[in-house]
């Protein structure tokens, strides 16, 4: 909280980093739900004749709000936009789409997302070179500023007011080079829980799934499993395993308990566990 609050209140753009499993979509969609107020968009937009659509049904939420007869209908006001964007963005998605049978075009997403969060979830995993992705926007980080243009040539500029959130497993430094990396003001690690922290997490699980949680079962699930196999526990492992419980249960008519033997199996289906391992091959088998 003490670095995140500060970062979200700023507007600047922020990168998530740490091991996979932590929390780092958990955290940007969060943030995204915290932004408050709702904003104008126009429906459309005219430059030199041409038409870009803005309004997307699927990112836009609009509010419901009482009928005013002065209001411009051009204009619609609509929920903070979140845009999420992963492995399937392209460079193309970033500028002005043109559909030749409409003979309209369709706003890039971080037009879509303006006044809002644009999310790059899994950074370093798109369909382009993340450097090419950067080299597009480190102009418009630096002047709030960005530059498109039409299929006859005309360039015109656009505001680009948004927070840029970027969220990787991979190594930072391989992503982008130091330039990159000033522009970005927080950078924020997103670790494996401590053992506590685990714990805690592990019992609100439990609680969620109505499973009665007990301290001797979780240190059997330390020590004979996380300890013995020399594996660092991750945030997202206590709602798979539980799961594992939940399923196994339900599929042979149990009432599901939060137990060591029912854990261990939930533990043997989860892990992908090296073959050297004969005492939980043999267990299993």
């Amino acid at each position: 909280y003490q670095q995140l609050g500060p970062a979200f209140c700023s507007g600047q753009p922020i990168f998530l980093y740490g091991p996979p499993g932590n929390g780092k979509t958990s955290i940007a969609m969060a943030i995204s739900q915290a932004l408050p107020g709702t904003v104008y968009i126009p429906y459309s937009l005219l430059v030199d004749g041409q038409i870009i659509q803005v309004f997307d049904q699927v990112n836009h939420v609009p509010v419901k709000a009482e009928e005013d007869p002065n209001r411009d209908h051009r204009w619609l006001e609509i929920k903070r936009p979140v845009i999420m964007s992963g492995g399937e963005l392209t460079l193309k998605m970033l500028d002005l789409q043109f559909n030749p049978i409409t003979g309209t075009y369709q706003a890039p997403l971080q037009m879509k997302a303006n006044n809002g969060i644009l999310v790059i979830d899994d950074f370093g995993r798109q369909q382009i070179d993340p450097q090419d992705l950067l080299n597009r926007w480190i102009v418009c980080m630096e002047r709030n500023l960005d530059f498109l243009t039409l299929h006859t040539g005309l360039k015109f500029t656009i505001p680009f007011n948004q927070i840029l959130l970027f969220s990787t497993n991979l190594r930072p430094q391989s992503l982008m080079d130091e330039a990159f990396l000033r522009r970005i003001r927080y950078k924020i690690k997103v670790d494996q829980p401590s053992e506590w922290v685990f714990k805690e997490i592990f019992r609100r699980v439990c609680e969620n799934n109505g499973l009665e949680f007990n301290n001797e079962t979780f240190d059997f699930l330390m020590r004979q499993c996380y300890d013995r196999h020399r594996i660092r526990p991750s945030a997202c492992q206590p709602r798979d395993l539980v799961a594992h419980i939940m399923d196994h249960c339900r599929y042979h008519r149990q009432i599901p308990k939060f137990i060591p033997t029912l854990l261990k199996q939930a533990w043997e289906t989860y892990f992908l566990l090296d073959e050297k391992e004969p005492d939980l091959a043999e267990s299993s088998s």
